[in-house]
């Protein structure tokens, strides 16, 4: 299907034209892009809504970050070696990077929209078949050296042919990229408008140096600082233990609207700790000062420390507004146990939620059940609408039919711990996928017992899990848990060398084509892949294209609707849980705007510290 123009209503359209002209589509010119034209600032803003547009520069914010790995070895957070410091990719700022600049930068009070960076304007045509960036010619990098289209094409390029494979795939439908001037660069997409998101994909991708990767090997783990052109630069570091970066005080775009009121610390430190339990003690003695908390028994019972009812560490709840992302156990269908549908529903069938969170996360938590839990608008619920059933229609012979009935939820416990039913469930789905109990052991038709080791590399999670086992042990099940160092860990799951894995993965506002990497039968071979389970399966691969190729909103959550669904039904995940809010810990030392950003944290660069004297002391 081809999808109207990006810019929606911004876009000129003509109408009556004959379908033999050669004149090309009309283009717009604007300071702005969006999935479907939705943009809230004007071309004349002047800053974000969501920032102090005074607020003080200086000070340090030290925290552990939100990645959760517990070292790194590596500067280069864009190739699939290595384990990259916080602070080095995309995702360790809300979509933003420290380091490295981009076309474009992202709103966080709007779904997906993005304005211009190192680009001062955007050229688009109607049909969407090409996409043309103007850059800022005062844009620089941290050595002083000019920031021009050179760059911008070589950063795509390299990424594609030596990035981490996600780049590849993401950006395969690029036919090319082309240098129109010193500060003109222009993009071309195979399929035009069909693949919706190209022009916001390239927008967001960092932008290195050509000269500085001329003597340096863009495709090796490194702990040599980058050279980058964003606001701040790598500073202090040990390996393994923390990373400082330092702020550019002569940031080429610090004036600019969408950076001004932001980017306000001096210094932003990530401390790196071998455990949740040393790195909490840590913070009880203002180690660091901000402290993201993910366990909710930690949060209930050990926020009692002096400095907590003294008022000099405080605490907050940030509600989150994005979808709250897909949190669970993934068992590797790349192993013959696991191919088979039923195996895998009666797995979910041995997943107590309801006990756990009761007597393990102090009610905190309620079970997820969608792939895009906490979006309404983007969840299955109930019997598909009419736009729904018209995607599911054409695969309606190879779906199973209960799918057209419900949208399939995990079942629930009454809490006791007590699950005789659903295990006599999990129980039948076995027998029917020639699974038999032999002496107390699961065994397949040549005596091979049912085997699962859980792969984790924190010893927060083993509690959690045993409780699970436990069940899983009812139905003769051998489950185990192996903890490993982070590297092994990181290395083990790149090569698909694990039963089970636990990982949580948050979605865009505005799903697209990175659903591809989630889902998709070509990522489900890729090393590093985000599709942990292996699904394969062209109905899904064919929604997702579906879902990308979405002309309106309405349309896309329809879609995407239809893909949940499907997923769901395919039991490919054993889903767990979510809060739907942020539960942030904090010394007494910072302030914030007035209105947070309603699809981000706002953190890092929103906040400020509001008494630089005290907070130089205390350094």
């Amino acid at each position: 299907m081809i999808m109207r123009a990006i810019l929606g209503a911004l876009l000129i359209i003509t109408t009556g034209a004959s379908a033999q002209t050669t004149e090309p589509p009309p283009t717009t010119i604007t300071h702005g892009l969006s999935a479907f034209g939705d943009l809230k600032y004007k071309s004349n803003f002047s800053h974000f809504d969501y920032v102090n547009p005074n607020a003080p520069k200086g000070g340090t914010l030290a925290h552990t970050g939100i990645i959760g790995l517990t070292t790194f070895d590596s500067l280069n957070g864009y190739i699939l070696k290595g384990d990259a410091a916080e602070g080095m990719t995309l995702i360790s700022v809300d979509g933003t990077s420290l380091v490295f600049d981009t076309l474009m930068t992202r709103a966080g009070d709007e779904p997906d929209a993005l304005y211009g960076l190192v680009a001062s304007e955007i050229e688009i045509p109607a049909d969407q078949s090409w996409v043309l960036f103007r850059l800022r010619e005062e844009a620089r990098f941290h050595d002083g050296t000019k920031l021009t289209a050179e760059d911008v094409a070589f950063s795509f390029n390299i990424l594609v042919e030596k990035g981490h494979p996600q780049y590849r795939q993401a950006l395969a439908d690029v036919e090319k990229v082309e240098i129109i001037g010193p500060y003109e660069i222009k993009y071309i997409f195979a399929k035009g408008a069909e693949t919706r998101d190209l022009p916001l994909a390239v927008a967001g991708l960092p932008i290195f140096s050509k000269a500085y990767y001329t003597d340096h090997a863009f495709d090796e783990s490194t702990i040599e600082p980058p050279l980058g052109s964003g606001p701040y630069k790598v500073g202090k570091l040990e390996q393994g233990r923390f990373i400082e970066y330092d702020r550019d005080a002569e940031y080429w775009a610090r004036e600019l609207p969408v950076n001004i009121g932001r980017w306000n610390f001096d210094t932003i430190r990530y401390e790196y700790f071998r455990d949740r339990t040393i790195a909490f003690q840590a913070f009880t003695g203002h180690a660091y000062d901000l402290r993201e908390e993910f366990t909710s028994r930690v949060w209930a019972t050990q926020y009692d420390f002096p400095a907590v009812l003294d008022g000099r560490v405080k605490r907050r709840l940030i509600k989150d507004e994005t979808p709250s992302g897909f949190q669970g156990y993934y068992y590797n269908m790349r192993q013959a146990r696991f191919a088979d549908k039923r195996v895998r529903e009666a797995l979910d069938l041995a997943f107590d939620f309801e006990w756990t969170n009761k007597n393990l996360f102090y009610g905190a938590y309620e079970r997820t059940v969608s792939f895009f839990h906490g979006a309404e608008e983007l969840m299955a619920q109930g019997i598909p609408n009419a736009h729904e059933l018209s995607v599911l229609e054409p695969h309606r012979n190879q779906l199973p039919a209960s799918l057209f009935d419900r949208a399939y939820t995990p079942s629930k416990s009454d809490g006791s711990g007590r699950i005789r039913t659903h295990l006599q469930k999990a129980r039948t789905l076995f027998q029917q996928a020639g699974w038999r109990a032999e002496a107390g052991k699961l065994v397949d038709e040549t005596g091979t017992p049912f085997k699962i080791e859980f792969l984790i590399f924190s010893p927060s999670t083993e509690r959690i899990i045993a409780a699970y086992i436990k069940n899983l042990n009812l139905l003769g099940i051998d489950a185990s848990i192996r903890l490993v160092d982070p590297s092994q860990y990181q290395r083990r799951m790149e090569d698909f060398n694990y039963d089970v894995i636990t990982a949580r993965y948050t979605q865009r506002n505005t799903p697209g084509v990175e659903l591809r990497s989630f889902f998709s039968s070509a990522a489900s071979t890729v090393p590093g892949t985000q599709n942990l389970a292996g699904i394969n399966d062209p109905i899904v691969d064919d929604l997702i294209e579906s879902v990308a190729a979405s002309s309106t909103r309405d349309e896309l959550n329809a879609r995407v609707r239809a893909l949940d669904r499907v997923l769901r039904e395919g039991h490919y995940w054993v889903p767990q849980w979510s809060s739907g809010k942020f539960h942030l810990a904090f010394w007494d030392k910072f302030a914030w705007p007035e209105t947070k950003p309603k699809y981000q944290r706002g953190i890092i660069d929103t906040w400020w510290v509001k008494d630089m004297t005290a907070d130089s002391e205390q350094e």
